[in-house]
Order: C-alpha cells, then sequence, then structure tokens
C-alpha cells in the first residue's frame, strides 16, 4: 500500500506571533525565514523553505498537518486509498500550494477532525544553508522529517485504523500509563521511516487542545545540554527535566512554548528497521528522570 514517507511540517495558530518568533529563535534555535502578507511567520530546521508556518489565529493549538510524499504518483496513490476508507478529499488549489511552498497537495481530516494534508515537492534552499540563531550543531531532520507530535484524539481505535490501514504508518509501540490514581492511558506511537515515532496519540475526547507537544531531535548532546541550563538561566519554564524516555530512548527534557504546549528537546533516540522491529509493550514513560509533569 502507498505510505507517507515523513512529517513535512506542521501549522500552529497562535496568539501571538512575535512571541513565537523570539522563543523559536532564541531558545529553540530555529531560523525565522520571513512572513506571509497575512502575518504567517515561517520557521526553518534544514534545507527545506519551513518546517512550521505560525498562523496568528489566536487558537494556540495545532492547525494542520503536513504529511510528504515522494511525488505526484504517491499523492494521487494516497488520494485513492483514503477515498476507498470514505474519507472526503480536496485537491489544493494552486493558491494553497503556493502558500505552503509545495508542488502540490490534497487536503482531508483524521477521525478527530484534525485538518491534514499531503504533499510533494517541497521548496528547498540548499543555495541558502540553515543558519540557526543559537550556536547549536543542528537538527536531526535528513530521511525522519520533521520530528514528531502527540495529540489527543476522540476515538483510540478508529485512530490507529485510520493512521495504520488508511495512511500506511507502522506501529512502534505501546506505552500504558497511570498518570494519576483511577486514570488509564493507553498510548499508541506510529513511525513512517526510521525515526522510532513520527506520531503518538491517546484517547481524550474532550481535551481542550489537541497538540500535546512536538519533538525537536538536536544532532549534539551538547546542543540538548546548553539549551537546558539556557532555559534555566531565563527563565524559560521547564515542565519535565531531563530523562530518557523508554521506547525510542530518547535524552531530552520539556520545556512550554508561548501557546502553553510543549516541545520536546532531545539527542540520541533509537532508529527503526522494519525487517527486524517488534513491536513492543511499556507501563513506565522514563527509564529516568523527566520529572515534572505536563
Amino acid at each position: 500500500m502507498a505510505s507517507i514517507a515523513q512529517l513535512g511540517y506542521l501549522g500552529l495558530g497562535v496568539r501571538d506571533v512575535n512571541e513565537w518568533e523570539r522563543f523559536a529563535s532564541n531558545v529553540l534555535g530555529l531560523q525565522p525565514n520571513g512572513r506571509d502578507p497575512d502575518g504567517s511567520l515561517f520557521l526553518r530546521m534544514d534545507e527545506y523553505h519551513h518546517r512550521f508556518i505560525v498562523h496568528p489565529n489566536g487558537n494556540d493549538d495545532l492547525a494542520y498537518i503536513g504529511w510528504e510524499v515522494t511525488t505526484e504518483q504517491a499523492m494521487a496513490a494516497m488520494a485513492e486509498q483514503l477515498r476507498q476508507a470514505g474519507v472526503e478529499v480536496r485537491p489544493g488549489t494552486a493558491a494553497e500550494a503556493d502558500a505552503r511552498r509545495v508542488a502540490g497537495l490534497i487536503k482531508f481530516a483524521d477521525p478527530s477532525g484534525l485538518p491534514s494534508e499531503i504533499f510533494y515537492g517541497p521548496l528547498v534552499t540548499f543555495d541558502k544553508p540553515f543558519q540557526s540563531p543559537r550556536p547549536i550543531s543542528g537538527f536531526k531532520t535528513e530521511g525522519q522529517g520533521l520530528g514528531h507530535f502527540v495529540v489527543a484524539v476522540d476515538d483510540f481505535d478508529r485512530s490507529l485504523a485510520f493512521y495504520r490501514d488508511v495512511l500506511g504508518m507502522r506501529i512502534s509501540d505501546f506505552v500504558n500509563l497511570s498518570p494519576a490514581p483511577n486514570m488509564q492511558l493507553k498510548v499508541a506511537f506510529f513511525h513512517c521511516n526510521p525515526r522510532h515515532h513520527t506520531l503518538a496519540f491517546w484517547a481524550m475526547p474532550q481535551s481542550p487542545k489537541r497538540l500535546h507537544h512536538f519533538m525537536l531531535q538536536l544532532n549534539s548532546l551538547d546542543d540538548v545540554g546548553s539549551t537546558y541550563y539556557l532555559c534555566q538561566n531565563q527563565q524559560t519554564p521547564i515542565t519535565m527535566n531531563l530523562g530518557k524516555h523508554t521506547n525510542d530512548h530518547m535524552v531530552s527534557f520539556y520545556l512550554r512554548t508561548p501557546s502553553g504546549f510543549a516541545v520536546e528537546y532531545g539527542w540520541g533516540a533509537r532508529e527503526v528497521d522494519d525487517a527486524t522491529w517488534q513491536v513492543q509493550v511499556h507501563t513506565a514513560g522514563s527509564i529516568w528522570g523527566h520529572q515534572g509533569s505536563l
């Protein structure tokens, strides 16, 4: 079956784009790359024109998901799979493709109503290399995409079937958590390339916000450590301290964005080889550390 290749971009709707530009550049080390006439901010982290578009719509939540495929033919195959599954698919207009800086795209919604796009042909600018505003070595994106994101969905089983059987993602593992007495959370983790997971979700239909966090993977542990202490020195809120996850073995910490959801800032995750990977179940989120609360 056809499948997505990577997480190409995320659209965020926020109250304060100027504060997001300061936070993204001065703390995360993302490179601002201009604004559209409506005030939307583009943020770079590699050779792509952007990996984030930050829109001034005031929602402080996920606005849409941009899934990348390799060719127009692959996009057409994905559109057909979606239609066969009963999902309404709308071809993107030329103006919409121009706004995303891609060759073409289709639009649809996932079972929870999350606006989603599949595109091919991203604008890349090898002639203008990524330059972080901070002295970091950069982000791990080649062949793996932006990173990962975690969302609350309405129905766990429907979402699992959709991302596995319609979008062609593969299950990496499950984590069963008890964050509070009489509260159980089952989290599903999906991959679409060697990154351990590109998407994770749990069922929380009444959640006021969809986006729990997104993750940026750095090329160096020093980048994570220096940013960890930068946040403490600048009093940027750290919501979970340094730790190592059970499933992807990422060494990371979590910090709060101007919109209230979190960013996981990490290094050293293990990767998936589909020829040998075995789905696993974990009952703890971390091997050590990650004290705090999201």
